[in-house]
């Protein structure tokens, strides 16, 4: 995809899991990183591996003193910013009984830490003559989900916040836009299937008229794409890669519908 050679990005989350398959899409794309991560094994390995074009900085995205010293060291290696890939997430998630603390964990991570991550990074990204955003939502955004509520109210105000920056930031030629993904074969995925992709794909592709669930790597396809030239004229809107789980009504037209003629 154009564009992405000798750009800079910063990813949040970057350590580990979809993450890291963002990280590595973006070095084979020619694009420098900075890992923004709290997890400091994982994330300095992968520095290691992907060197010198990839670096960590300890980053906790609720500490606002911390996002700028991201963006100034992001800065100082690389010489700007380009991009940033809002990914951090909480999944700590009690449903209707989560207690107040949770909520503002949650909320703090996924929602407000993404928004100081793109307050401090545009000033940067207005220097280089634009840019791109690409923020995490989810499918868990667009539909109710009983015992759960702190992530999916998360990933729908993330696509709100996205309409927002994007009205801000186009007069500065910086583009933002999120994604909404599906069932992803990531750590939270492997850990409820123990590890076994093919029953991740059975169950999961009953909700996914594809018949699985995505790759990572499909989705860091995506965000480069978002990034891209190629996505030049894209601002503001939600790209899903859900394998059309979004597109399904609860019954899914399946035969238990016919069963109404009978």
């Amino acid at each position: 995809m154009r564009g992405l050679a000798g750009k800079v990005a910063i990813v949040t989350g970057g350590a580990t899991s979809l993450g890291a398959a963002i990280v590595r899409a973006f070095h084979s794309a020619g694009t420098r990183c900075v890992v923004a991560d709290i997890a400091v094994a994982p994330g300095e390995a992968l520095a290691a591996e992907l060197a010198p074009a990839v670096r960590f900085r300890r980053t906790d995205v609720t500490d606002d003193e911390e996002i700028r010293g991201c963006c100034a060291a992001a800065a100082d290696w690389f010489g700007g910013i380009d991009y940033v890939v809002n990914c951090a997430v909480s999944f700590a998630d009690e449903g209707l009984a989560s207690p107040r603390a949770l909520w503002h964990a949650g909320l703090d991570v996924g929602l407000v830490g993404a928004a100081i991550m793109v307050r401090e990074a545009a000033p940067w990204m207005k220097r280089r003559g634009g840019g791109a955003v690409v923020n995490f939502s989810s499918i868990a955004g667009k539909f109710g989900q009983a015992g759960r509520a702190i992530y999916p109210v998360t990933k729908a105000a993330l696509r709100q916040l996205t309409r927002s920056e994007a009205m801000e930031l186009a007069p500065f030629k910086i583009r933002v836009n999120s994604l909404s993904p599906g069932w992803i074969w990531s750590r939270p995925i492997a850990e409820l299937a123990h590890g076994d992709r093919a029953k991740a794909d059975r169950v999961g592709g009953e909700y996914h008229p594809l018949g699985r669930i995505g790759d990572a790597e499909e989705v860091a396809r995506a965000v480069l794409f978002l990034c891209s030239d190629e996505a030049s004229f894209t601002t503001g809107a939600d790209f899903p890669i859900d394998g059309g789980y979004a597109i399904t009504g609860a019954d899914q037209g399946t035969p238990k519908m016919g069963r109404l003629a009978e």
